[in-house]
């Protein structure tokens, strides 16, 4: 003891860093990481900094429902602070929360998703040049979210010229993969 206090040595971890430690050993990405610990600090600040260790199902669902009534949050983003309130407890604080039972959901919004015709993407992909029309033919070809594109080295994808290309590969050009481990 040093003047009333543990030593840092000593001292049991505080609950933000026993969430990212475990969030990590679990391999979450670090976004999620980040979100989580965003969502559960708003938790307990929501309920006046009480310890969460404290707080049973009707605190969880009165926070859900302030979510969904008050700030009218996306489902989606209701949805997200809900698990990461359920990790918080079942992975980190290893209790049970309880039945929170019927919580008042946020809406979702029916929207249709915009969609280029394939004309329209080529088009795009026309006005760009180099490195960036790389990535976006990546991202158009395999599926890729910009974050796993933005990751790539620039060994990662090779250019191989072709001889007797048809069809979609008509102008000669395929792209290769290769682990970018190589």
């Amino acid at each position: 003891m040093h003047g009333g206090r543990r030593m840092d040595s000593q001292r049991k971890p505080r609950l933000m860093e026993r969430v990212r430690r475990t969030l990590r050993t679990k391999r979450y990405s670090r976004r999620t990481e980040k979100s989580y610990c965003y969502w559960i600090r708003y938790f307990i600040r929501f309920h006046g900094l009480q310890h969460p260790a404290a707080m049973d199902a009707r605190e969880v669902r009165s926070f859900l429902e302030h979510l969904a009534v008050e700030r009218h949050v996306a489902a989606a983003t209701q949805n997200q602070a809900l698990n990461a309130i359920v990790f918080l407890y079942r992975r980190v604080l290893e209790q049970p929360i309880g039945n929170i039972g019927a919580v008042t959901r946020a809406r979702r919004t029916r929207r249709l998703p915009v969609v280029l015709s394939h004309a329209e993407v080529l088009r795009v992909l026309a006005c760009m040049r180099g490195d960036i029309r790389l990535l976006a033919e990546r991202m158009y070809g395999s599926g890729l979210r910009v974050t796993e594109v933005s990751r790539l080295r620039r060994k990662a994808v090779g250019v191989v010229r072709q001889s007797g290309a048809s069809g979609a590969r008509a102008a000669g050009v395929r792209f290769e993969w290769r682990d970018a481990a190589s």
